[in-house]
């Protein structure tokens, strides 16, 4: 008789709006999102944005465990291209973080180095092998903390398109956060992806789209914040991304790390402080019921 598998369930800051852009939206306390986080019984949290949640150990842990809450890991917007010094001592910083609060993933994104997500300069060749190079180093000295390091696909970042995706991948022996939003927002089918590479899987953020705003975001009719605002993301099975599909292809594939709903949100003035907890239970519930048929609880 096959034991079940426990699904392990995490979510992100950035789902309550918070997020390291400037002037992205309004900011909840951490306590607050802590707190809805434990209430819908997620056990674990992604760090959010640099300043949001402590970056003193015992501070971080006593946080976090007030609310019965673990740390998955967290996400880390560096620029990879130039200066990979600068790039890996802040990535060392992290890194030690989440080695000593437990945490198993640093999400990885090669940053352009502008504020934002909306521009997005091009490489030359020597660029984008340093950027590679500078990834491998953030993974070797990562993996030294005993954490593992994972490349994000993300729009307004250097590793966003399609093309993208496949040239690092073929390049890097690092592994994908295979994010649903942000590839299929920036051309990628995720399940093809997960399809062809079900090895390069290492983490797995969870996302859907309304997909007419993600094709004006591709574009370039739409800025990406601006398309957060007016709708972008919404909860899980509400949008044009195949989830389901996602879900039961990385658990056929024998993915078992963490299942991160994170869906990018931006909080204006009036926008009430409880839509985001309320999105987020609707995308654990639909989870839940994709998972009960996998064998898993």
């Amino acid at each position: 008789m096959t034991t079940a598998r426990k699904l392990r369930v995490a979510a992100a800051p950035i789902s309550w709006g918070v997020c390291e852009v400037p002037g992205w939206g309004r900011v909840l306390d951490a306590p607050a999102v802590l707190g809805e986080m434990a209430g819908l019984g997620i056990t674990a949290t992604e760090l959010g944005p640099p300043g949001y949640l402590p970056r003193d150990p015992g501070e971080l842990k006593a946080l976090l465990g007030g609310h019965r809450l673990e740390l998955a890991g967290g996400f880390l917007a560096v620029t990879l291209h130039r200066d990979p010094d600068a790039a890996l001592a802040e990535a060392a910083g992290s890194a030690a973080l989440f080695a000593a609060c437990g945490a198993e993933v640093l999400v990885l994104a090669a940053a352009t180095g502008l504020a934002g997500y909306d521009e997005r300069p091009a490489l030359d060749e020597a660029e984008w092998s340093t950027l590679v190079t500078t990834a491998a180093r953030i993974a070797e000295l990562a993996t030294g903390h005993g954490v593992k390091t994972v490349l994000h696909p993300h729009i307004g970042t250097h590793v966003e398109t399609e093309a993208e995706v496949e040239r690092f991948l073929a390049d890097s022996a690092l592994p994908l956060c295979l994010d649903t939003g942000h590839l299929l927002i920036g051309g990628t089918d995720p399940v093809a992806l997960a399809r062809r590479h079900p090895s390069r899987v290492g983490h797995l953020h969870l996302k859907d789209v309304r997909g007419e705003l993600a094709a004006a975001v591709r574009a370039g009719e739409l800025p990406y914040a601006e398309a957060v605002g007016r709708g972008l993301y919404v909860p899980l099975g509400e949008g044009d991304v195949d989830i389901e599909a996602v879900v039961r292809f990385v658990d056929e594939a024998g993915y078992d790390g963490w299942y991160v709903l994170e869906q990018d949100t931006a909080l204006g003035e009036g926008s009430p402080a409880d839509r985001p907890g309320r999105d987020v239970a609707t995308s654990l519930a639909y989870l839940t019921r994709i998972t009960a048929g996998l064998g898993r609880k």
